[in-house]
């Protein structure tokens, strides 16, 4: 089945201003469970779900990791206070 939800995971816990996710980490979850894509998600406790440059950043290096590993990054989801912003939608992927 296509754009089916296989498997969800906590990856990483971060602090008030910061979080860091290796492509391994984010990448070892797809390989066990067999995924063509994922789908990253994180808060901003600060409720503005513009993306800082790590964001942005990490959005880059996570499309390149999975081109190499022929794992797609669907979207990389930042939520708000009572919105989200996702890179797929603005077009920044």
């Amino acid at each position: 089945m296509r754009n089916k939800l296989i498997h969800d995971e906590v990856i990483s816990i971060g602090t008030l201003s910061e979080n860091v996710a290796h492509p391994r980490e984010v990448f070892g979850p797809a390989f066990e469970f067999s995924a063509a894509g994922v789908i990253i998600a994180h808060n901003h406790p600060s409720g503005d779900v513009n993306p800082s440059d790590k964001d942005k950043s990490v959005t880059q290096q996570l499309i390149n990791a999975g081109k190499i590993i022929d794992i797609i990054l669907v979207d990389h989801v930042i939520v708000g206070n009572s919105s989200y912003f996702s890179f797929k939608e603005k077009q920044m992927m």
